[in-house]
């Protein structure tokens, strides 16, 4: 495969491509440190505690759990008893419910970015991947759905007949050589051959887990892994960091190109003015502001197919949404003779509130169905008269490039206004701009372009079919299906 052990993500997924093909090949991940640069565990005490969920009772248990494990070196299996005690008496539905919430607000912006591209590489080669922890399934379930998991093979807390939690573990938590075990009982279940098989793992506790594949590989090691590793030959490869916190210089940053934005729409507006034309005006602010705010935020655009942006004008051009940066990026691409449909609620976003006013926006009441269909009559007079628009057919931010479910719309709106849709498939924006934050990061997105997808013979009895076809071009553009 490779003379020397992987010490770099591409040396890395050269290994992976040299792997034989096929489902025999399995990689199987840890989840804390991992996957997710960060602790689920204490994510979901700190959310236990913003919701008042923890007595101090139970806080001083677990706080002496936490300080004897550290202090006097004692296994994971005392603090996880207490952990999954406190869940005694709440249902497997409710925690599964508070579980995704969790993943939405805050563990979503904590999955190593690159982690994405090494999960593509296995399935680009048909492995299977299987995240094994000693997490439970209240807070690895989430991740493992969106990025793609064959199986979970995880810690889990007995539920009774009723779906009650009864606060004792079914079984002993998967931590250190039982997390082997497992790996090694799902291996002979599934008939597989783990001689061939890729294991990552961050921490020394996983050493036995890493001893149990014949490719191991620390992944984001701590000092005793990094240490052993080298020691081994094995591979060692630091992934880079979720860009999501707030830093001096990205603050910065971001308050300039907040400040460029809104001069340019100054501009924009008062050339609009000057000749009479709030096209001319938006088109000025277009060709200025999208360049000088990602120039001051350090984010790279890389356009794929632009000739389609260009192609079958007007159109609505469609978007996945995952931060406030797309608009900026989308209208980087289209550039000119642009509006778009947008949530209410950004009338009075400053970041995006004189840009709205300048390029006459839609604005949507999402929850007032009838509200949302009178809005989008402006939209087609737009369309008619020559200007494209810009929607984001999920309706709102997700928290990672997995889909949420397209909203008929966008898809109504370029049937009756007998223009093509234009699918923009956006990469990398969530990375730099996560969907809640203030503060974006420099980075690289890229945007692919699709070809116009014709609209004239479409009906409302088969809108259902031409929404599946265009969605199945994002997803197989991200990766998402093989």
């Amino acid at each position: 495969m490779t003379s020397r052990p992987a010490q770099s993500l591409t040396d890395l997924l050269d290994l992976v491509a040299a792997a034989p093909e096929g489902p025999e090949v399995v990689a199987f991940f840890d989840f804390d440190g991992t996957v997710i640069d960060g602790y689920s565990a204490t994510a979901v005490f700190k959310e236990r505690l913003r919701r008042f969920d923890v007595d101090l009772f139970e806080l001083w248990d677990i706080s002496s759990a936490v300080v004897e494990m550290r202090l006097r070196g004692t296994t994971v299996d005392n603090l996880m008893d207490k952990a999954v005690r406190a869940l005694a008496g709440k249902t497997h539905e409710e925690l599964m419910e508070q579980a995704y919430l969790l993943f939405r607000s805050e563990i979503a912006s904590q999955i190593f970015p690159q982690v994405r591209t090494l999960i593509a590489a296995h399935k680009a080669r048909g492995h299977r991947i299987v995240l094994s922890t000693s997490a439970t399934p209240y807070q690895a379930t989430p991740v493992a759905e969106d990025l793609g998991f064959d199986a979970l093979i995880c810690t889990h807390p007995e539920i009774g007949d009723d779906g009650v939690l009864t606060g004792s573990l079914d079984g002993l938590s998967l931590w250190g050589p039982r997390k082997a075990a497992g790996i090694e009982d799902w291996a002979a279940a599934e008939k597989v051959d783990l001689t061939g098989c890729f294991g990552y793992s961050n921490g020394a506790e996983d050493v036995p887990m890493l001893e149990t594949v014949g490719i191991p590989v620390a992944l984001n090691p701590d000092g005793d892994l990094d240490r052993t590793a080298r020691d081994r030959g094995w591979a060692r490869v630091r992934l880079q960091k979720p860009t999501t916190g707030v830093d001096v210089t990205s603050t910065v940053r971001s308050v300039a190109a907040l400040g460029s934005v809104l001069a340019s729409a100054g501009l924009g507006a008062t050339l609009g003015l000057l000749s009479g034309s709030r096209r001319v005006g938006a088109n000025i602010t277009n060709s200025v502001a999208p360049e000088l705010a990602l120039a001051l935020t350090g984010i790279e655009v890389e356009v794929i197919d632009e000739a389609n942006a260009w192609s079958h004008r007007p159109a609505v051009f469609l978007f996945n949404h995952q931060s406030t940066m797309d608009m900026i990026v989308v209208a980087r691409v289209l550039r000119r003779d642009i509006t778009a449909v947008a949530k209410k609620e950004l009338a009075r976003d400053p970041r995006f509130a004189p840009l709205g006013a300048l390029f006459d926006v839609a604005y949507v009441d999402r929850a007032n169905g009838a509200q949302a269909r009178d809005a989008i009559k402006p939209a087609i007079d737009k369309l008619k008269s020559g200007t494209s628009v810009a929607i984001a057919p999920e309706g709102t931010r997700m928290p990672t490039s997995r889909l949420g479910r397209f909203k008929k719309g966008a898809f109504h709106l370029a049937m009756e206004a007998g223009v093509p849709v234009v699918p923009l498939v956006l990469e990398g924006a969530g990375d730099v701009m996560f969907r809640s934050a203030f503060t974006a990061h420099p980075g690289k997105v890229t945007v692919t372009v699709g070809a116009p997808v014709p609209t004239h013979d479409w009906t409302p009895d088969t809108l259902d079919d031409h929404i599946a076809e265009v969605r199945e071009f994002y997803e197989r553009t991200l990766g998402h299906v093989r």
